[in-house]
């Protein structure tokens, strides 16, 4: 048996964890079952999220090849799985939240765990969808509806999105960060105008927009800038602002509304920038991101005993939590499934619409939209792959690009950041020989942290959050031609916020 404990900065120091107290009931109710303890993992995290999609006790099997197909989203499990829902294991893990655990009896759960297949769905639960890696799982259909309906739920909440971020902002918002780029910026200009070859259009690229106080502040910033220095570089500045959703993007114009046509919003996919800004192809001079890659879906990779795995995850409403849903809102039985999808489908206006029996209005949609979030948990497991070769992170690459990243560190398991990795693939392209992409977000440095605790999925609010793979990106840099650095936010070198920078090598 294989134990695992990842949240080693929690081992020691005030608050520490008692490890012995916590892995204790797990021993007693491992050594009274019938398990195959040789072929037993036990991987103990520490679940930072207080909103996230796992029970404090999981089990997840490690399959010695794919899956059988599963029931159609929506469905009811049967209360006495068959031999087809279950496959044939290679291995078992074992994950406990060390965070958490102490709110069940552990022991109880690990058998109740054990007397079932790992990848079977005990009795009552509502399955969303079959067993799909990560990144198709429908909990990205939850974040694309957060950000597509987010007016609906900030009204429900009562607070705008942001104040649900660690803190109540960004930590990437900052008047010191924006005068530390725009002084940078004006050296490089200032070096090309002397050599007559500064373009007669400056444009500035922001993804991911927030509530337009980084634009603002930067804007506001730079016609200070220009206005001490007499370069008369705003006038031919153009600002353009993307994201994915219009609420989101027109507050943001509201708030630089004062700087009139220097500013431009586009509703874009930031997995697919080119599709949307194509024609700014080697004119960009800085394109700035906040807090977008952690938002973008991510399959999840794992090495276990020097084999690859896809881990693969499904959807699902606890039968507990799904009967006091029901009952909430006045659901007739089995219909939460079902209505779950065409929330999904329809958008909560849409829904209320064609339900009114059912929904008295969008209000009540959205009531429903957040207990159902809330309540959302995924299952996961370990589908094994012929090799790295046969995984395709992006169109354009395959999983050997994460070998050097998995290959010499033991069993780990590690985002592939695809959309992410898409959207900085994406961007490359806009930079000018002289521009430079600035990404504020939650980066990880180094593959081995990964052996250090938990990165997500998360939930914030009402969308989906994990970390992203930096080394990842800093190698798909590199093969492009761009350095790729990722440091310590300047303004805040303390929080969880890295700064990646990425331009044309010299």
């Amino acid at each position: 048996m294989q134990i695992d404990v990842r949240p080693v900065a929690k081992l020691r120091g005030p608050g520490a964890v008692d490890l012995p107290a916590a892995l204790g009931p797990v021993f007693s109710a491992l050594s009274a079952s019938t398990a195959d303890l040789a072929r037993l993992r036990v991987v103990c995290d520490w679940i930072q999220y207080r909103n996230n999609f796992t029970e404090p006790v999981a089990c997840r099997p490690v399959l010695a090849e794919p899956g059988p197909t599963t029931p159609a989203p929506g469905e009811l499990t049967p209360a006495e799985p068959g031999p087809a829902q279950s496959a044939r294991q290679d291995g078992l893990e074992l994950a406990i939240d060390l965070r958490r655990c102490g709110e069940v009896d552990v022991a109880t759960r690990i058998k109740e765990l054990m007397a079932v297949p790992a990848d079977a769905t005990p009795h009552g639960h509502i399955v969303l969808e079959p067993w799909v890696p990560a990144s198709e799982s429908c909990i990205w259909r939850f974040n694309a509806l957060y950000w597509q309906a987010l007016s609906r739920w900030e009204q429900a909440t009562g607070r705008e999105y942001e104040r649900a971020l660690p803190g109540g902002e960004s930590a990437a918002r900052s008047i010191g960060a924006a005068a530390q780029m725009i002084s940078e910026l004006f050296h490089v200009w200032d070096e090309l105008d002397a050599r007559h070859a500064l373009p007669p259009e400056l444009y500035i690229v922001e993804l991911g927009v927030g509530n337009g106080s980084q634009a603002r502040t930067w804007l506001d910033t730079f016609a200070e800038f220009d206005r001490d220095r007499g370069c008369d570089y705003y006038r031919r500045l153009h600002y353009l602002m993307g994201d994915y959703s219009p609420h989101v993007l027109e507050r943001a114009r509201q708030a630089v509304a004062h700087h009139g046509d220097r500013v431009n919003g586009l509703v874009l996919d930031a997995t697919s920038p080119l599709l949307t800004l194509g024609f700014l192809r080697g004119k960009a001079f800085c394109v700035y991101i906040s807090n977008v890659y952690d938002n973008l879906p991510t399959d999840e990779l794992a090495s276990i005993g020097g084999r690859p795995y896809l881990v693969e995850v499904r959807a699902y409403l606890g039968d507990e939590e799904a009967g006091k849903i029901t009952a909430r809102h006045r659901l007739p039985d089995g219909a939460l499934g079902g209505l779950t999808e065409r929330l999904l489908r329809l958008g909560p206006d849409l829904l209320a619409e064609t339900s009114p029996e059912t929904f008295a209005g969008a209000g009540r949609v959205v009531a429903l939209w957040r207990d159902v979030w809330a309540a959302l948990r995924l299952q996961e497991r370990y589908v094994p792959l012929e090799g790295l070769d046969a995984y395709q992170v992006s169109p354009s690459l395959t999983g050997e690009i994460l070998r050097p990243l998995m290959g010499s560190g033991g069993d780990i398991r590690m985002h592939a950041s695809n959309g992410a990795l898409a959207s900085f693939e994406g961007t490359l392209p806009l930079l000018h020989p002289f521009g430079r992409l600035l990404c504020h977000d939650l980066f990880l440095t180094e593959p081995a942290q990964y052996h250090t605790g938990f990165f997500g999925p998360g939930k914030y609010d009402g969308s989906v959050v994990n970390w992203v793979n930096g080394p990842l990106l800093q190698l798909i840099g590199n093969r492009r031609g761009f350095d790729v650095q990722i440091a310590p936010f300047r303004a805040r070198p303390g929080s969880n916020v890295k700064t990646l920078t990425a331009q044309v090598r010299d």
